[in-house]
Protein backbone atom coordinates (compact mmCIF):
# COMPACT_ATOMS: atom_id res chain seq x y z
CA UNK A 1 0.00 0.00 0.00
CA UNK A 2 1.06 3.32 -0.86
CA UNK A 3 1.41 5.68 2.38
CA UNK A 4 0.34 8.97 3.59
CA UNK A 5 3.90 10.89 3.96
CA UNK A 6 2.71 13.20 6.69
CA UNK A 7 5.35 16.46 6.84
CA UNK A 8 6.26 19.24 9.28
CA UNK A 9 8.58 20.78 11.76
CA UNK A 10 8.05 18.02 14.84
CA UNK A 11 10.08 20.97 17.31
CA UNK A 12 7.29 23.20 17.27
CA UNK A 13 4.22 21.70 15.51
CA UNK A 14 4.27 18.02 17.17
CA UNK A 15 1.22 17.54 18.85
CA UNK A 16 -0.32 18.77 15.47
CA UNK A 17 1.59 16.39 13.88
CA UNK A 18 1.08 13.48 15.78
CA UNK A 19 -2.54 13.87 15.77
CA UNK A 20 -2.91 14.55 11.72
CA UNK A 21 -0.90 11.18 12.02
CA UNK A 22 -3.22 8.90 14.13
CA UNK A 23 -6.14 10.50 11.99
CA UNK A 24 -4.99 9.13 8.36
CA UNK A 25 -4.37 5.67 10.23
CA UNK A 26 -7.74 5.93 11.51
CA UNK A 27 -9.14 6.34 7.97
CA UNK A 28 -6.85 2.95 7.12
CA UNK A 29 -4.36 4.32 5.53
CA UNK A 30 -0.37 3.68 6.40
CA UNK A 31 1.58 6.86 7.64
CA UNK A 32 5.26 8.23 7.46
CA UNK A 33 5.63 10.81 9.83
CA UNK A 34 8.87 13.20 8.14
CA UNK A 35 10.38 15.95 10.49
CA UNK A 36 11.58 18.65 8.83
CA UNK A 37 12.36 21.49 11.82
CA UNK A 38 15.65 23.18 11.32
CA UNK A 39 16.22 24.49 14.88
CA UNK A 40 16.55 20.69 17.01
CA UNK A 41 14.82 17.12 16.70
CA UNK A 42 11.46 16.76 17.15
CA UNK A 43 9.38 13.43 19.06
CA UNK A 44 8.54 10.34 17.52
CA UNK A 45 9.08 10.95 14.13
CA UNK A 46 9.47 8.23 11.51
CA UNK A 47 12.17 10.15 9.36
CA UNK A 48 14.17 12.48 11.75
CA UNK A 49 15.42 16.12 10.30
CA UNK A 50 18.88 15.06 10.53
CA UNK A 51 18.59 12.46 7.73
CA UNK A 52 16.61 14.69 5.41
CA UNK A 53 19.08 17.72 6.24
CA UNK A 54 21.53 14.78 4.80
CA UNK A 55 20.02 15.08 1.47
CA UNK A 56 21.86 18.47 1.40
CA UNK A 57 24.00 19.13 -1.84
CA UNK A 58 25.95 20.51 0.58
CA UNK A 59 25.13 17.76 3.71
CA UNK A 60 23.04 18.51 6.59
CA UNK A 61 25.77 21.17 8.48
CA UNK A 62 24.12 23.41 5.57
CA UNK A 63 20.49 22.97 6.47
CA UNK A 64 20.62 22.62 11.31
CA UNK A 65 21.93 24.90 13.30
CA UNK A 66 22.27 27.71 11.14
CA UNK A 67 21.42 30.87 13.47
CA UNK A 68 19.68 32.57 10.10
CA UNK A 69 16.26 31.15 10.11
CA UNK A 70 15.71 32.03 6.43
CA UNK A 71 18.63 30.59 5.54
CA UNK A 72 17.04 27.27 7.84
CA UNK A 73 14.07 27.05 6.30
CA UNK A 74 15.37 27.52 2.35
CA UNK A 75 17.72 24.85 3.08
CA UNK A 76 15.83 22.36 4.27
CA UNK A 77 13.25 22.85 1.57
CA UNK A 78 15.92 21.95 -1.07
CA UNK A 79 16.88 18.59 1.49
CA UNK A 80 13.41 17.75 1.63
CA UNK A 81 13.02 17.85 -2.33
CA UNK A 82 15.61 15.82 -3.14
CA UNK A 83 14.42 13.27 -0.45
CA UNK A 84 10.67 13.38 -1.43
CA UNK A 85 11.21 12.92 -5.13
CA UNK A 86 13.00 9.66 -4.58
CA UNK A 87 10.54 7.94 -2.54
CA UNK A 88 8.66 5.32 -4.46
CA UNK A 89 5.60 4.50 -2.12
CA UNK A 90 3.82 8.03 -2.15
CA UNK A 91 -0.10 7.70 -2.02
CA UNK A 92 -0.40 11.76 -0.99
CA UNK A 93 1.79 14.14 0.64
CA UNK A 94 0.05 16.09 3.98
CA UNK A 95 1.77 18.80 5.11
CA UNK A 96 0.46 21.48 8.49
CA UNK A 97 2.52 24.57 8.78
CA UNK A 98 2.76 28.22 9.40
CA UNK A 99 4.75 30.06 6.58
CA UNK A 100 7.99 28.76 7.44
CA UNK A 101 6.80 25.10 7.15
CA UNK A 102 4.64 25.84 4.18
CA UNK A 103 7.93 27.17 2.07
CA UNK A 104 9.52 23.59 2.92
CA UNK A 105 7.04 21.23 2.28
CA UNK A 106 5.35 23.24 -0.72
CA UNK A 107 8.78 23.28 -2.38
CA UNK A 108 9.20 20.00 -2.11
CA UNK A 109 5.34 19.25 -3.37
CA UNK A 110 6.11 21.08 -6.46
CA UNK A 111 8.88 18.45 -7.37
CA UNK A 112 6.77 15.90 -7.75
CA UNK A 113 4.64 14.94 -10.53
CA UNK A 114 1.45 16.19 -11.68
CA UNK A 115 -1.35 14.00 -9.98
CA UNK A 116 0.68 13.03 -7.08
CA UNK A 117 -2.41 13.93 -4.45
CA UNK A 118 -0.48 16.95 -2.07
CA UNK A 119 -2.32 18.96 0.46
CA UNK A 120 -1.36 21.76 2.61
CA UNK A 121 -2.75 22.67 5.63
CA UNK A 122 -1.45 25.73 5.98
CA UNK A 123 -1.57 30.00 7.80
CA UNK A 124 -1.21 31.31 4.27
CA UNK A 125 -4.09 29.44 2.53
CA UNK A 126 -6.30 32.18 2.59
CA UNK A 127 -3.85 34.96 0.60
CA UNK A 128 -2.30 34.51 -2.26
CA UNK A 129 -0.84 31.05 -2.78
CA UNK A 130 0.47 30.63 -6.33
CA UNK A 131 4.10 31.08 -4.76
CA UNK A 132 3.57 27.95 -3.53
CA UNK A 133 1.24 26.46 -5.83
CA UNK A 134 2.76 27.47 -8.77
CA UNK A 135 1.78 25.26 -11.89
CA UNK A 136 1.23 22.38 -9.86
CA UNK A 137 -2.05 20.43 -8.69
CA UNK A 138 -1.36 21.33 -4.74
CA UNK A 139 -4.72 21.60 -2.63
CA UNK A 140 -4.18 24.81 -0.23
CA UNK A 141 -6.51 23.84 3.31
CA UNK A 142 -6.79 27.33 5.56
CA UNK A 143 -5.74 26.32 9.15
CA UNK A 144 -8.63 28.84 10.37
CA UNK A 145 -6.61 29.69 13.46
CA UNK A 146 -2.81 28.97 13.88
CA UNK A 147 -1.14 25.35 14.00
CA UNK A 148 0.13 26.07 17.42
CA UNK A 149 -1.90 23.69 19.61
CA UNK A 150 -4.76 21.54 19.41
CA UNK A 151 -8.41 23.04 20.55
CA UNK A 152 -11.79 22.01 18.95
CA UNK A 153 -10.99 24.03 15.61
CA UNK A 154 -7.83 22.65 14.98
CA UNK A 155 -8.90 19.20 15.24
CA UNK A 156 -11.79 19.74 13.35
CA UNK A 157 -9.79 21.38 10.18
CA UNK A 158 -6.47 19.03 10.50
CA UNK A 159 -9.21 15.89 10.89
CA UNK A 160 -11.07 16.79 7.72
CA UNK A 161 -7.39 16.98 6.36
CA UNK A 162 -5.75 13.85 7.38
CA UNK A 163 -8.87 12.22 5.99
CA UNK A 164 -8.71 13.96 2.51
CA UNK A 165 -5.22 12.79 2.61
CA UNK A 166 -5.77 9.38 2.87
CA UNK A 167 -8.85 9.11 0.97
CA UNK A 168 -6.68 10.59 -1.68
CA UNK A 169 -3.81 7.77 -0.79
CA UNK A 170 -6.48 4.76 -0.62
CA UNK A 171 -8.37 5.85 -3.82
CA UNK A 172 -6.32 6.15 -6.47
CA UNK A 173 -7.87 7.29 -9.96
CA UNK A 174 -7.31 4.47 -12.17
CA UNK A 175 -5.64 4.75 -15.63
CA UNK A 176 -7.78 5.68 -18.12
CA UNK A 177 -8.32 3.11 -20.88
CA UNK A 178 -7.76 5.43 -23.66
CA UNK A 179 -4.77 4.44 -25.79
CA UNK A 180 -3.79 8.46 -27.37
CA UNK A 181 -0.70 9.90 -26.04
CA UNK A 182 -0.84 13.60 -24.71
CA UNK A 183 -0.58 16.59 -26.74
CA UNK A 184 -0.13 20.03 -25.07
CA UNK A 185 -0.89 23.20 -26.80
CA UNK A 186 -0.88 26.71 -25.91
CA UNK A 187 -3.59 29.11 -26.51
CA UNK A 188 -4.46 32.90 -26.04
CA UNK A 189 -7.91 34.16 -27.14
CA UNK A 190 -6.44 35.76 -30.12
CA UNK A 191 -4.80 32.68 -31.72
CA UNK A 192 -8.04 30.52 -30.80
CA UNK A 193 -9.19 30.08 -34.35
CA UNK A 194 -5.60 28.63 -35.24
CA UNK A 195 -5.02 26.32 -31.96
CA UNK A 196 -9.44 25.34 -32.64
CA UNK A 197 -8.33 23.90 -36.07
CA UNK A 198 -5.06 22.25 -34.89
CA UNK A 199 -6.66 20.38 -31.71
CA UNK A 200 -9.97 19.12 -34.20
CA UNK A 201 -7.20 17.66 -36.44
CA UNK A 202 -5.25 16.22 -33.92
CA UNK A 203 -8.24 14.63 -31.77
CA UNK A 204 -8.58 11.52 -33.73
CA UNK A 205 -4.54 10.76 -32.69
CA UNK A 206 -3.86 12.28 -29.32
CA UNK A 207 -5.92 13.21 -26.03
CA UNK A 208 -5.61 17.22 -26.24
CA UNK A 209 -4.51 19.13 -23.15
CA UNK A 210 -4.67 23.31 -24.11
CA UNK A 211 -3.45 25.65 -22.02
CA UNK A 212 -4.35 29.50 -21.76
CA UNK A 213 -0.96 31.31 -22.20
CA UNK A 214 -1.31 33.13 -18.92
CA UNK A 215 2.19 32.72 -17.03
CA UNK A 216 0.57 29.57 -15.15
CA UNK A 217 -0.80 27.88 -18.10
CA UNK A 218 2.82 27.71 -19.97
CA UNK A 219 4.54 26.59 -16.74
CA UNK A 220 1.34 24.13 -16.45
CA UNK A 221 2.06 22.79 -19.68
CA UNK A 222 5.57 22.16 -19.34
CA UNK A 223 5.05 20.77 -16.00
CA UNK A 224 2.95 17.94 -17.87
CA UNK A 225 5.87 17.31 -20.08
CA UNK A 226 8.25 16.64 -17.60
CA UNK A 227 5.88 14.69 -15.48
CA UNK A 228 5.60 12.18 -18.81
CA UNK A 229 2.01 12.80 -19.26
CA UNK A 230 2.56 14.33 -22.94
CA UNK A 231 4.39 12.80 -26.03
CA UNK A 232 4.80 16.55 -27.67
CA UNK A 233 3.57 19.72 -27.50
CA UNK A 234 2.27 22.28 -29.64
CA UNK A 235 3.11 25.42 -28.88
CA UNK A 236 1.24 27.58 -30.47
CA UNK A 237 1.13 30.63 -28.03
CA UNK A 238 4.18 31.98 -26.96
CA UNK A 239 2.94 35.33 -25.77
CA UNK A 240 3.90 35.13 -22.08
CA UNK A 241 7.63 35.77 -22.95
CA UNK A 242 6.77 39.13 -24.28
CA UNK A 243 5.44 39.72 -20.27
CA UNK A 244 8.50 38.41 -18.97
CA UNK A 245 10.60 40.65 -21.12
CA UNK A 246 8.44 43.81 -20.44
CA UNK A 247 7.01 43.62 -17.38
CA UNK A 248 3.15 42.34 -17.97
CA UNK A 249 0.86 39.95 -15.56
CA UNK A 250 0.94 36.80 -17.58
CA UNK A 251 4.95 36.26 -17.30
CA UNK A 252 6.55 32.78 -18.17
CA UNK A 253 9.66 31.85 -15.75
CA UNK A 254 13.15 32.42 -17.39
CA UNK A 255 12.48 28.43 -17.77
CA UNK A 256 10.69 28.71 -20.72
CA UNK A 257 11.36 25.69 -22.68
CA UNK A 258 13.32 24.52 -20.22
CA UNK A 259 11.37 21.25 -20.19
CA UNK A 260 11.31 20.76 -23.84
CA UNK A 261 15.38 20.83 -23.69
CA UNK A 262 15.58 18.52 -20.75
CA UNK A 263 12.98 15.82 -22.31
CA UNK A 264 13.66 16.35 -25.86
CA UNK A 265 9.89 15.75 -26.65
CA UNK A 266 8.54 16.45 -30.20
CA UNK A 267 8.12 19.95 -29.85
CA UNK A 268 6.32 22.26 -32.82
CA UNK A 269 6.50 26.24 -31.90
CA UNK A 270 5.21 29.27 -33.18
CA UNK A 271 4.93 33.33 -31.80
CA UNK A 272 1.44 33.34 -31.19
CA UNK A 273 0.52 36.94 -29.56
CA UNK A 274 3.84 38.38 -29.11
CA UNK A 275 2.90 41.29 -30.27
CA UNK A 276 1.22 42.29 -27.11
CA UNK A 277 2.23 42.91 -23.34
CA UNK A 278 -1.18 42.26 -20.90
CA UNK A 279 -2.17 44.46 -18.06
CA UNK A 280 -5.17 44.78 -15.61
CA UNK A 281 -7.35 47.47 -16.08
CA UNK A 282 -6.64 50.80 -17.90
CA UNK A 283 -5.50 52.37 -14.97
CA UNK A 284 -3.27 49.81 -14.06
CA UNK A 285 -0.77 50.21 -16.78
CA UNK A 286 2.53 51.44 -15.61
CA UNK A 287 3.44 54.99 -16.23
CA UNK A 288 6.61 54.65 -18.12
CA UNK A 289 3.84 53.36 -21.06
CA UNK A 290 1.78 56.15 -20.88
CA UNK A 291 2.35 57.20 -24.90
CA UNK A 292 2.37 52.81 -26.14
CA UNK A 293 -0.26 51.72 -28.34
CA UNK A 294 -2.98 50.14 -26.34
CA UNK A 295 -6.13 48.09 -26.95
CA UNK A 296 -8.71 47.42 -24.15
CA UNK A 297 -9.51 44.23 -24.58
CA UNK A 298 -12.10 44.01 -21.02
CA UNK A 299 -12.48 45.69 -18.31
CA UNK A 300 -9.79 43.51 -16.65
CA UNK A 301 -7.16 43.19 -19.58
CA UNK A 302 -5.47 46.08 -21.37
CA UNK A 303 -2.98 45.03 -23.98
CA UNK A 304 -0.10 46.86 -25.28
CA UNK A 305 1.54 46.71 -28.39
CA UNK A 306 5.37 45.61 -28.45
CA UNK A 307 7.59 47.90 -30.16
CA UNK A 308 10.50 46.89 -33.12
CA UNK A 309 12.83 46.78 -30.20
CA UNK A 310 10.84 44.46 -27.56
CA UNK A 311 9.93 42.05 -30.43
CA UNK A 312 13.96 41.84 -31.25
CA UNK A 313 14.60 41.08 -27.31
CA UNK A 314 11.87 38.12 -27.97
CA UNK A 315 12.84 36.58 -31.09
CA UNK A 316 16.38 36.62 -29.52
CA UNK A 317 14.93 34.87 -26.30
CA UNK A 318 13.05 32.78 -28.59
CA UNK A 319 15.90 31.28 -30.61
CA UNK A 320 18.35 31.08 -27.86
CA UNK A 321 16.14 28.66 -26.32
CA UNK A 322 15.21 26.80 -29.38
CA UNK A 323 18.78 25.69 -30.40
CA UNK A 324 19.31 24.14 -26.89
CA UNK A 325 16.84 21.47 -27.92
CA UNK A 326 17.72 18.02 -29.09
CA UNK A 327 14.83 16.31 -30.01
CA UNK A 328 13.15 17.07 -32.89
CA UNK A 329 11.41 20.53 -33.62
CA UNK A 330 9.64 22.84 -35.93
CA UNK A 331 9.33 26.32 -35.13
CA UNK A 332 6.79 28.12 -37.97
CA UNK A 333 6.49 32.05 -38.70
CA UNK A 334 3.19 33.48 -39.86
CA UNK A 335 4.75 36.06 -41.60
CA UNK A 336 0.88 38.05 -42.23
CA UNK A 337 0.15 38.71 -38.55
CA UNK A 338 0.74 36.90 -35.26
CA UNK A 339 -2.26 37.37 -33.53
CA UNK A 340 -6.02 38.15 -35.14
CA UNK A 341 -5.38 42.12 -33.91
CA UNK A 342 -2.13 42.20 -35.70
CA UNK A 343 -4.02 41.13 -39.08
CA UNK A 344 -3.57 44.08 -42.05
CA UNK A 345 -6.80 46.28 -41.09
CA UNK A 346 -6.60 45.56 -37.45
CA UNK A 347 -5.27 47.63 -34.42
CA UNK A 348 -1.78 45.46 -33.39
CA UNK A 349 -1.05 45.55 -37.27
CA UNK A 350 2.65 46.97 -37.55
CA UNK A 351 5.29 44.89 -40.21
CA UNK A 352 8.01 46.72 -38.87
CA UNK A 353 7.63 45.48 -35.13
CA UNK A 354 6.73 41.62 -36.90
CA UNK A 355 10.08 41.82 -39.47
CA UNK A 356 12.14 42.71 -36.07
CA UNK A 357 10.70 39.43 -34.59
CA UNK A 358 10.84 37.48 -37.23
CA UNK A 359 14.67 38.83 -38.51
CA UNK A 360 15.74 38.68 -34.67
CA UNK A 361 14.91 34.82 -34.98
CA UNK A 362 16.62 33.84 -38.86
CA UNK A 363 19.50 35.60 -37.09
CA UNK A 364 19.97 33.47 -33.89
CA UNK A 365 18.79 30.63 -35.86
CA UNK A 366 21.36 27.59 -35.70
CA UNK A 367 20.32 25.08 -38.01
CA UNK A 368 21.00 21.06 -36.83
CA UNK A 369 19.00 18.03 -38.54
CA UNK A 370 16.77 17.82 -35.69
CA UNK A 371 15.74 21.62 -36.23
CA UNK A 372 13.50 23.59 -38.90
CA UNK A 373 12.64 27.00 -38.67
CA UNK A 374 9.56 26.94 -41.67
CA UNK A 375 8.43 30.59 -42.87
CA UNK A 376 4.59 30.46 -44.14
CA UNK A 377 3.05 33.61 -45.93
CA UNK A 378 -0.12 33.27 -44.08
CA UNK A 379 -1.65 34.91 -41.06
CA UNK A 380 -1.23 33.03 -37.56
CA UNK A 381 -5.37 32.30 -37.48
CA UNK A 382 -5.75 31.06 -41.57
CA UNK A 383 -6.50 27.61 -42.03
CA UNK A 384 -3.26 27.15 -44.03
CA UNK A 385 -0.99 27.78 -40.85
CA UNK A 386 -3.22 25.54 -38.51
CA UNK A 387 -2.50 22.84 -41.54
CA UNK A 388 1.42 23.69 -41.47
CA UNK A 389 1.24 23.43 -37.65
CA UNK A 390 -0.07 19.68 -37.93
CA UNK A 391 1.57 18.20 -40.52
CA UNK A 392 4.80 19.53 -39.22
CA UNK A 393 4.08 17.95 -35.74
CA UNK A 394 2.79 14.59 -37.54
CA UNK A 395 6.14 14.47 -38.97
CA UNK A 396 8.37 14.43 -36.38
CA UNK A 397 5.75 12.57 -33.44
CA UNK A 398 6.03 9.42 -36.06
CA UNK A 399 9.81 9.54 -37.68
Amino acid sequence: MKKVYVIGTLDTKGAELRYAVERVRAAGAETVLVDVGTQGPGQGADIPSDEIAAHHPQGAGAVLGLADRGQAVSAMAKALTAWLSAREDIGAVLGLGGSGNTAIVTEAMRALPTGVPRLMVSTVASANVAPYVGPNDIAMMYSVVDVAGLNAISRRVIGNAANAAAGMALGAVPEAASDKPGLGMTMFGVTTACVTMVREAMEASHEVYTFHATGTGGQSMEKLAESGLVAGLIDVTTTEIADLLVGGIFPCTEDRFGAVIRTGLPYVGSVGAVDMVNFGGRETVPARFADRQFHVHNAQVTLMRTTPDENRRIGEFIAARLNRMSGPVRFLLPLRGVSAIDAAGQPFHDPAADAALFGAIRTGWQPSANRQLIERDAHINDAAFAAALVDNFRAIATA
